[in-house]
């Protein structure tokens, strides 16, 4: 293709994609496609010869998109939200149209620079200690990373190689490897799987305690941990602190849970990967008390700030901890020596390049204001507060945990077995996804407020569609399909995505 094809091309593809936006509440949230469907449809071996824009564009949209799970769905209500906003798009385009890889200040001295700027801005927002800022006189600072899951390891990591050059100052005939080998890490029992993952992945044996009734770590149940395990000859090394656990968003104490871990000198890492976004908002910061006390904080600004995956914002209390566990030097990564603080990043993540992901966190922030974010924030929590009102208005339906943040657990009185035949049944429907969790042993459903697009109408409509399912499981030969009104089904029936560019 010639320049004027893929200029063509590029406008075409912008236009299939604010066309998806605009028609995404008309479609199933999930697809009805099955394993190996794209196996079956593409060929075994890419095309020899180039083809044609239009039809690349024409496959994707009859071969790939029915195959497209739509998180941003006004009706997508699992896990947590995928941030998505076209200034987050608009940033992600400025950076693959500049193609840059951030290995040094000098491969390209924006990429550090606006980084740095960028984390300091979201950190100051989040109220964050100065301390964990790059602005501060101390060694602190902030990082993106690509997920939690790898900001949680890189934690794990720094903490493993500072309790070594800790416990080695005060005896250099300690054996490193026999050492690590003694290294325990502790978090909750509702932790996000990625954490138990980290110790998988940096070999350290990880203990799941058990939470309060209310979900949350308590600091006598830390203590008493490493009492018992300092008991044996281990040696507590790595503390994972939930704010917004992954299944009911409940926030472990900091202020208990961080002076049992500087009593010890443990590394204290809070993953609030979702939750922490709404500390933009004051009237939230009193749940993360105590982070002063904290060593890495990580919140992911892809799940509720509007910025497209991946962003995963990470600040160290102090970065040396992350440049002496990975710093390799190599004559070609001699960079630019200034008396300037400027952070070589590379030393703070596992890869060595960096794309430049602080531009999508530029645009949202420039395009949206930090007060543009908070009224994101708060209507999102009404509108699942105005959820959680819909369901104590049936008798039939138990909230509980109260809600949390943009999350709302709800159950079916009529015990666990209807419940999860409740959410099994909507599923196979494929109009609204949802998914489940435990609170005290019973199985609950989470319904959580994820697409930016969702409004009090369409929460609405999801809870119609509940009711409708619910009354098809509880009374089936009560229920006359004909004598309803507008059915849901009927609703989401109407048009399909992306019908005007037919």
């Amino acid at each position: 293709m010639d320049s004027a094809q893929f200029r063509e091309c590029a406008k075409a593809t912008i236009e299939m994609l604010i066309d998806y936006y605009e028609n995404i509440d008309n479609s199933n949230v999930l697809p009805s496609v099955e394993p190996g469907y794209l196996m079956k449809l593409l060929p075994e071996n890419a095309p020899e010869e180039p083809e044609d824009w239009k039809t690349v564009l024409k496959d994707f949209y009859e071969k790939v998109l029915p195959g497209v799970t739509h998180w941003n769905s006004p009706h997508f209500h699992a896990y947590f939200p995928s941030g998505c906003s076209y200034a987050s798009i608009i940033g992600n385009l400025l950076s693959d149209g500049l193609g840059i890889i951030g290995l040094t200040w000098m491969a390209s001295p924006a990429c550090t620079e606006l980084e740095v700027v960028t984390m300091n801005w979201l950190g100051k927002l989040l109220g964050l200690p100065e301390e964990f800022l790059n602005c501060s006189d101390g060694p602190g600072g902030g990082v993106i990373q690509g997920s939690a899951s790898e900001a949680t390891l890189v934690a794990l990591l720094a903490a493993k190689d500072k309790m070594v050059r800790t416990l080695t100052q005060t005896n250099p005939d300690f054996d490193h490897d026999i050492l690590k080998t003694k290294f325990v890490a502790y978090t909750s029992n509702q932790c996000n799987s990625s954490v138990e993952k980290a110790g998988v992945l940096g070999s350290m044996r990880m203990r799941l305690l058990k939470s309060d009734p209310n979900g949350k770590l308590r600091g006598e149940t830390l203590k008493k941990a490493f009492e018992e395990d300092k008991a044996q000859g281990l040696i507590p090394c790595y503390v994972v602190a939930n704010l917004g656990t992954t299944g009911i968003c409940a926030f472990d104490p900091l202020h208990e849970l961080g002076p049992v871990c500087n009593e010890e000198n443990v590394w204290l890492h809070v993953d609030a990967a979702y939750a922490a976004s709404a500390f933009i908002c004051p009237e939230y910061r009193h749940l993360m008390k105590g982070v002063e006390y904290v060593n890495s904080f990580v919140v992911n600004a892809h799940k509720w700030l509007l910025v497209n995956f991946d962003c995963s914002a990470m600040w160290v209390k102090d970065c040396y901890d992350l440049i002496y566990a990975f710093d390799v030097q190599r004559m070609y990564l001699d960079d630019l020596k200034t008396t300037v603080k400027i952070p070589d990043y590379r030393h703070w993540q596992m890869p060595l390049g960096r794309r430049f992901r602080s531009l999508k966190l530029w645009t949202v922030l420039k395009m949206y204001g930090a007060d543009g974010l908070r009224d994101h924030i708060r209507n999102q929590i009404n509108l699942a507060l105005h959820f959680a009102k819909l369901v104590r208005s049936d008798n039939r339906f138990i909230v509980e945990p109260e809600p949390s943040m943009g999350l709302v657990c709800f159950r079916l009185q009529d015990g666990d077995s209807n419940t999860k035949k409740l959410l099994e049944n909507l599923i196979e429907k494929k109009k609204l996804f949802m998914v489940a969790c435990t609170f005290r042993n019973r199985y609950v459903i989470r319904f959580v407020v994820c697409s930016r697009l969702t409004t009090k109408e369409h929460i609405e409509t999801s809870w119609n569609f509940i009711k409708e399912e619910t009354d098809r499981l509880m009374s089936p030969d009560k229920i006359n399909p004909k004598s309803q009104s507008i059915s849901t089904i009927d609703h989401f029936d109407s048009i399909h995505i992306c019908e005007k560019s037919k």
